[in-house]
Formats: structure tokens, sequence, C-alpha cells
């Protein structure tokens, strides 16, 4: 991971600061403050502010359903029945603002995501550093035969090691050239602002990402997925433990209905229903695609 020594003594700082406060203060969130952690090979995800816990979301489904909720035995209980009954207001009451640096097709992957507030490092008055995304070997596969968004077996041997050089000779070359064409002091050269369009896609770029609680669960549905791009599910994957100390119970409830549930069709349901009763169910009688039977297969194995 490449933090820059501005950023390593702006951390410190700020870790050794505290005060006291009357807003809520969710303790598992407040050892995630500031501090980086490591995604890829020089990217990081870090929480720069937060505002709510689960009891935030309890009380604002409480101020909507008024009397009803004097059946609600717990916070818990109340949380996983907003969550299964798919309820989404309440969870909107948290937010999250992190500083997020990642490659720039990442980032392209990411900011399909428009329920976000994002301010992105501009490289339009700011110099890009000389710093890319290298997969690691076991990362470097050949295209899918089954899905045509997605990789296949891993590379090996010679091939590997052919797609890696080019990855970075390519690279460092734009970046040369890059260099070439701009100046620091911004006299001579060309327009920075021109020059990054020369840059590779596997640059790192930087930016803070505000979301609500609602809206970030559904990113992470989609793309803590084992079926997301390996370089976005990794940050992902780092974001949910983030989120798992914050609001243990919603994320309790969300990895249990969303990341570990399943939505079936009304075919499929169908379907179900027709095996619970002993009868023989295959593609051809089921009424479903080669596609749809080969998910619904998987979903059932697990």
């Amino acid at each position: 991971m490449s933090l820059s020594p501005e950023q390593i003594q702006e951390i410190e700082e700020q870790r050794a600061q505290s005060a006291q406060t009357r807003r809520v203060v969710s303790e598992g969130m407040e050892k995630h403050l500031y501090t980086a952690h490591e995604v890829l090979d020089h990217g990081f995800v870090r929480v720069i502010d937060y505002m709510g816990d689960d009891a935030a979301i309890c009380q604002a489904a409480r101020v909507s359903y008024g009397k009803g909720t004097k059946s609600v035995q717990n916070d818990e209980g109340l949380i996983r029945y907003l969550m299964r009954h798919w309820h989404s207001t309440p969870f909107e009451m948290c937010e999250i603002k992190l500083h997020v640096k990642l490659p720039v097709f990442v980032a392209r992957q990411w900011i399909r995501h428009r329920t976000a507030n994002v301010n992105e490092y501009s490289a339009r008055y700011s110099i890009l550093d000389r710093e890319f995304y290298i997969p690691a070997p076991e990362h470097v596969a050949a295209q899918s035969v089954v899905n045509n968004q997605g990789r296949g077996a891993a590379l090996q041997g010679e091939e590997a090691a052919r797609v890696l050089e080019i990855l970075k000779a390519d690279s460092n070359r734009a970046y040369d050239h890059y260099e070439e064409m701009i100046s620091d002091d911004g006299q001579d050269g060309l327009a920075r602002e021109l020059a990054r369009m020369n840059l590779p896609a596997n640059i790192y770029t930087q930016w803070y990402w505000k979301v609500d609680l609602h809206n970030l669960f559904h990113f992470l549905r989609l793309r803590a997925d084992h079926h997301a791009q390996y370089e976005i599910r990794v940050y992902a994957d780092a974001i949910c433990k983030v989120v798992a100390d914050w609001v243990p119970a919603a994320y309790g409830a969300f990895e249990d209905y969303r990341l570990g549930g399943a939505n079936l069709s009304g075919r499929a349901m169908d379907c179900v229903r027709r095996m619970l009763k002993g009868e023989e169910v295959t593609q051809e009688n089921s009424g479903m695609s080669k596609g749809e039977w080969r998910e619904f297969e998987a979903e059932l194995k697990g």
C-alpha cells in the first residue's frame, strides 16, 4: 500500500484527537476511523466519518410505525424484520464517508452506483503518481467461455509471465510519456487535463465516497458476491468488515437475507414445490431456459 508521508501524518494526527460528544457513537466503528485498510497492491479503504448505528435504524423505524413497534421484542428483531420485508428508509438514517484509493477501471465500475456522493482526485489540477495495479499471477486469467463478462482459468507459466510483462511495460511507458508531456510548474508542456488521456486504466485514483447504509447494502450485495469481478470484490469485502463492526445487527441481517439468501422467480418457486412433493423436475419440464436452470441448480446446491 502506498500512502504519502502527508497522508500518514494526517492519519496519525486525526487518530490522536478525541472529543466529547452528544452524538451517537458506534464503538465498533471508532476503531476504524482514519485507519487505512490495504486493498490490492497500492489501494486502501479508510473511514473518514459516519453517522448513526443500529439504534438509529430502530429509532427511525419507530417514528414511522408509531405504536406498532410495541410488539417488537428487541432492536435486532426489528432490524431483521425491516431487512426481511425490504424496508429501506430506516437504513438510510445511517451514513458513512470513505476515502478510497483504487484503479481507474475499478472506479468506473464503482461509479455505476449512482446513489452516493463522490469527489475524485483531479488529474486536471494535480499530477497522478506512478502507481499501477498489476494483478498477482493467480489472478491473470483467460476469458470465460460461459460468462462473456467474466474470467476463466488462470494462465500458467510463460503465458502468464508474458501478460504481466506487457502490463508492466505498457503502464510505465505510458507514464514516461505522461511525464514528458507535462511540467511541474505549469509553464511549459501540455496541459495536465490533456496529458492524462494517455494514461492506462490501471493507474490509481482516489476519491471520497459518502453513502447511506441502505444504498451501501445494495452496493455490497452486488460487489461482495462471488460473481463480481475480483478487483472490486476485494474492496467490497474490506468494507463489509467495517460495516460488520459499525452496525452488527444490521449487517447480520444483511448477511443472512441478502448475501446468504436467494431471490427465486415464480417458476423457480413452483419447481421447489414440485420437488418437495417428490416430483422429478428437469430443465425440460421446468419452464426455464438453460441459463435460468443452471443458476437455479447453483442456488440449490449452495
